[in-house]
């Protein structure tokens, strides 16, 4: 990956200072103020939790992880309990669904996990979805999950969205239960393709996932990366 971590676009934002920088997104998109964005960014080493699941699926007690440099934060998100690190791709839509023909929250999530199957499918990783189950899964014994889904509605009006594993070394994911699911394992994009991991950009990653995800939702989308989310003067 050409973008090195120390990069101004792949500064991690604090996942706290991310969720108040997204409700502040989704009033002024609310307004009208903004139009549809899709915000990609890393956070530093945090466990988050969402309305389905919580602190029963640590693995490790609280205090321990803080020893470890590692924050625990409730989401306003659904979904259960899962891990964020730099390396991972994390992207919050912030889309407005309020016409009714577009008042689907199914369809929405299965929109941006098509995109990201298509992504993948561009980059020779062949990965799918398990029915009752929201993510992108490679198959295996166990199955293997690459993507997290977790989103939250205002007023018909989107946030939070999906975690991309793409260079992360996917250790925390150790220290807990990944979206409470025990018969499953985590994978990355640098781990299922190896050596061959060199031929695919960071930049072109964004690019990409960017391009998929406003092909997906058939709208554009403006694309905030880093801590450009945080500019209160968008």
């Amino acid at each position: 990956m050409t973008l090195s971590a120390t990069h101004p676009a792949r500064v991690p934002v604090d996942y706290q200072q991310a969720q108040r920088a997204q409700e502040l997104l989704v009033r002024r998109r609310l307004r009208g103020e903004l139009p549809d964005l899709l915000w990609l960014l890393e956070h530093p080493p945090t466990i988050t939790w969402g309305s389905s699941g919580g602190l029963d699926n640590l693995l490790m007690s609280q205090e321990e992880l803080r020893a470890r440099g590692i924050a625990l934060v409730p989401s306003g998100r659904g979904g259960d309990v899962t891990f964020h690190e730099p390396g991972q791709l994390v992207g919050y839509p912030i889309v407005d669904l309020r016409a009714p023909a577009d008042r689907d929250l199914h369809k929405y999530l299965r929109s941006l996990e098509e995109a990201l199957l298509v992504f993948l499918e561009g980059v020779a990783i062949h990965a799918h979805r398990i029915a009752g189950r929201t993510g992108i899964w490679l198959e295996g014994t166990p199955p293997r999950k690459i993507a997290a889904m977790g989103v939250r509605l205002k007023k018909w009006v989107t946030s939070h969205g999906f975690a991309l594993n793409v260079e992360n070394q996917l250790k925390g994911f150790g220290l807990i239960v990944p979206c409470g699911i025990r018969d499953g394992a985590v994978t990355s994009l640098a781990r299922e393709l190896g050596e061959q991991q060199q031929i695919v950009r960071w930049e072109d990653v964004v690019k990409s996932v960017h391009g998929g995800m406003e092909k997906a939702l058939g709208r554009p989308l403006k694309v905030l990366i880093g801590r450009e989310g945080l500019d209160a003067k968008l």
